[in-house]
Formats: C-alpha cells, structure tokens, sequence
C-alpha cells in the first residue's frame, strides 16, 4: 500500500507539528525525508536534526520526478507555487491526514483504528474533547487528536495503541485528505470562515463534507448549510441532530433530556442542566458526540457518564470572575461570527468586546440578530471598524466604545520596543486588552456579562486565541469594584 516510498525521497512541505509528526513514519516505511518550508529558522532547525532540506524557493524548477510524493502541511494551499509545481509535474500531493490514513490501513503501528472524525465551523474541539470523554467513561482504549493538538501519526504510534481516534478535522485537513473514511463522521454547521483560503463557501462546504463519506454521516440539522449536506452524503447510513423533538433517525431535545431515537426506539442520554459548557452550542456539541459513540455501540449509560465528567477547557465560554453580580466569560475562541453569535445567545445581558481578522467573513446577520441583548460593545483590532459599522446600522442605540490599537497611555515602552526591533510587541496587544476589559467593566451591572467573543481571529495584534484568552483574564483579575458601572 505505501511501498511505493520505499527508497524514495518524500518532500515534507511545512516543517510545523504535523509535518515534524512526519519523519518517524517515513522513515518506518524506508522513504528517505526531505523538508521544505518558507521560513529559515525551520529549515535551519530540521538540518540541526540531520534531515535534507530545500528552501521552498528552489523547488519551483526542480526536477520532481525524485519525489515519490509531497505531504504537505495543511496550511499550504492549493495554489503555493511549491505545491502547483509539483501538481503541474504529476507529482501526488497527499495531506498530513491522508498519509496517517494510509499508513493506518497498512498496519504499520498496530490493528486498523475506528475513525471518528468531527467538523465543523465551530464546536470541533468541545465536541472532540465530550467525544474522547465518552470513550473513557465507556473503557474503550482511545485518543483525541488531529486539529485538537496531538497528530494522528503521534496517536497510531503510542504503545499500548488506542483502538478508537476521536479525529478532529479543520476544512484544509480535509482538502487534502479525500480517501479518509471514517467509521462515524460529523459536520456539525458551517459559516462563513476561511473563505480566503478555499476561494468561496460553496468549496469550503465541499471540504467539510468529507467527513460524511463512511459508515455513518452526521449532522446538525438546526445549521441549513451542514443540514444540506445530508443530501450529499456518501456516508451508507446519515443522520442528524437537533436542539427541538427528534424524529425517527434523529437525535434531539425533550423535556430537558438528550434523546437518541436514530439507534434505537428511544434512549434517554443525559439531562441538558448536565452538559458543560451550558446553552444551546453546548447541547449541539453533546448531541454531536453522543450521534458518533452511539454509531459504535456504547451504551446510553456511558454516554450520560462521559458527558456528565467533561468539563469545557479554557478559552471556550469559561467563566472567569464574578465581580459586582457581573460575570466575566472568556470565549477567546470564538474566532468567527458564527461562534461568537452561539456565545452571545447563551446570555440575556451582554457587553461584548470582539475585533481580530475576519477573514472574509461578514458580521451584518451577527449583529442583527444579537442586537437586542447588546449593553454596550468594545472593539478592538484590525477589522474593528467593520464591526463598528455594522453596529451603527443594526443597533444604533447600543454604546460602541472601538479603541486604537496604537494610541493609548501606557503603550510608549511596548510600541518603541516594536519600532527598534521590527517584530511585533505583545505588550502592546496586553496593553490593549487591558483598556478594552476596563472600559468594558464600566458599562457593567449586577445581571451582565462581559463576554470576550471576538467573532474574529486573534494574529494580527496576539500570538494565537490562547493568548487572547490569557490577556482577557488577566485583565479580568485586575479590575477592582469602583471599575464597575462607571458608565451607567
């Protein structure tokens, strides 16, 4: 199946986690790895691990008929001029994901893993964690991996190995992965997000539809694009989920209760006060993962137990302080509108700070639809005067305080320190958040929450949400009672 890398040399495009993740297994296989990346600090720290390399800018006239293959990292697009020469020169061009299936369905580390593949906009990485948790609580040997941190290639490689991989897949991990066919797999919505990247919705989509291509497709039925899909599914068996009454074949909501009817008659899963984090997102998530271990057999009792014990990580609508009857709510990770809109809904009263990268996204239908519940709106960042906007059209009412990432007291240090170097200074960033979290406070009562929902990404001013999520809080323990509804 992968002798064909036997003896030849493989080009690792990307020498990130995924492609470090790489070399082990093909060298397992007998191919002979040779790295290539864009930055000279990975190419210089590959060759320190003895390992051939090629800047990138001398593959676009190379000889590719060395390469038996090109794995690429799966932030590379399509269109990279190493990536489209090797296309052009018939050279295959496989994904991080694509190769770790492989090497899975050759044996190589063990018995064929059961895949259980989870996608989506958003809620990937809550509804992989509530999925692994499950498997635990069902005592069957299993990892969490993919997008959520660990790669693939790592978890087939542990000893002793698991038998089942909760596989959290961006859409660019599965534009590179076509073959992949899980046992159980789950779009679980898609919005706007990444456009620049897939060049429209309508690829973007397709790419997250290839979760829905093995034994079972899932999916949720209260987004209209992923419930589309259903149609499209290749899967042999697809189902959805949905926050209302299941029919049959669905997963759903009664009276408080998560309620299986696609693997049985009807199963009582867990009560929806148990599911963490709370609202209807949260519910959606566990629905999701209870769809995928149910498509293996674990019991009800399991589900309910793996459910009940997970509790969501950082970053992901985590409380941070109760000051003054106000809540403080760190969702650093809602990194697109689609995130930050289930993040709003989830509370009555809200002073929102948002702001970061778009990336293409729109935030007209956000606002719209949040309007109503909004006490006062901080923003900050590169596309902060996009939300602005929006905001003075959608709700006009509501205050907007939009703060200037390179004009506020106590920035001086921080922004020469970025001048005479170049790079950029987090301080800067901390610096920002800091007045964001305080201004926002002074808008705040008892029955509020200051949510940090950004609807955007977090590189052009953090160096990634964690950060973001870290330089919130932090702030958060630095407010005092007299900060609160100085604006009221």
């Amino acid at each position: 199946m992968l002798e064909f890398l036997r003896g030849r040399e493989v080009l690792v495009a990307g020498w990130g986690v995924s492609g470090r993740s790489l070399i082990a297994p093909l060298r397992d296989i007998g191919a002979r790895p040779v790295v290539t990346d864009n930055g000279a600090r990975a190419l210089a720290e590959a060759a320190e691990l003895g390992l051939d390399i090629a800047p990138a800018p001398e593959l676009e006239n190379t000889d590719w008929s060395r390469f038996a293959l090109v794995i690429t990292s799966p932030g590379w697009r399509p269109d990279s001029p190493v990536l489209a020469s090797a296309v052009a020169e018939g050279t295959p061009v496989w994904g991080d994901v694509e190769f770790a299936w492989w090497v899975d369905q050759a044996r190589l580390y063990g018995p064929v893993r059961k895949w259980l593949v989870i996608t989506g906009t958003n809620g990937k990485t809550t509804t992989t964690a509530m999925t692994h948790s499950i498997l635990r609580a069902a005592g069957v040997p299993s990892v969490a991996c993919g997008n959520i941190g660990l790669p693939i290639l790592d978890a087939l490689r542990r000893s002793p190995g698991p038998q089942v991989l909760a596989v959290e897949l961006s859409s660019f991990q599965l534009h590179w992965a076509p073959s992949v066919r899980p046992e159980a797999g789950v779009v679980l919505n898609v919005a706007e997000d990444h456009l620049d990247w897939h060049g429209g919705l309508d690829a973007y989509a397709a790419a997250k539809a290839r979760a829905l291509l093995g034994r079972i497709g899932v999916v949720g039925l209260d987004d209209p694009i992923a419930a589309g899909l259903a149609r499209r599914s290749k899967a042999r068996r697809t189902i959805g989920f949905r926050i209302g009454v299941p029919a049959d074949g669905e997963l759903g909501v009664v009276d408080g209760k998560l309620l299986d009817r696609a693997f049985t008659k009807a199963a009582i899963l867990a009560e929806s006060k148990e599911i963490s984090p709370p609202g209807p997102a949260g519910i959606a998530d566990a629905l999701a993962a209870a769809a995928l271990t149910r498509a293996i057999d674990v019991a009800p009792q399991f589900v309910r137990e793996g459910l009940v014990a997970h509790k969501v990580g950082p970053h992901r609508s985590a409380l941070v302080r109760e000051l003054g009857g106000a809540e403080f709510v760190d969702d650093s990770k809602a990194t697109n509108p689609h995130a930050a809109r289930s993040s709003i809904l989830a509370h009555q009263h809200v002073i929102w700070l948002a702001g970061g990268q778009l990336k293409g996204a729109g935030v007209e239908d956000l606002v719209e639809e949040v309007a109503e519940r909004l006490v006062a709106v901080v923003l900050f960042g590169m596309d902060a005067p996009v939300i602005a906007a929006a905001l003075a059209r959608h709700a006009p009412e509501v205050p907007v305080v939009e703060l200037d990432t390179r004009d506020h007291s106590g920035m001086g240090q921080a922004l020469m320190n970025e001048a005479i170097t170049g790079s950029p200074d987090y301080a800067v960033a901390d610096a920002v958040m800091a007045r964001a979290v305080r201004e926002a406070a002074a808008f705040a009562g008892p029955g509020d929450t200051v949510l940090l929902a950004p609807a955007a990404a977090s590189l052009d001013m953090f160096t990634d949400y964690t950060h973001r999520g870290r330089s919130f809080a932090g702030a958060v323990e630095e407010l005092k009672d007299e900060d609160l509804g100085r604006r009221l």
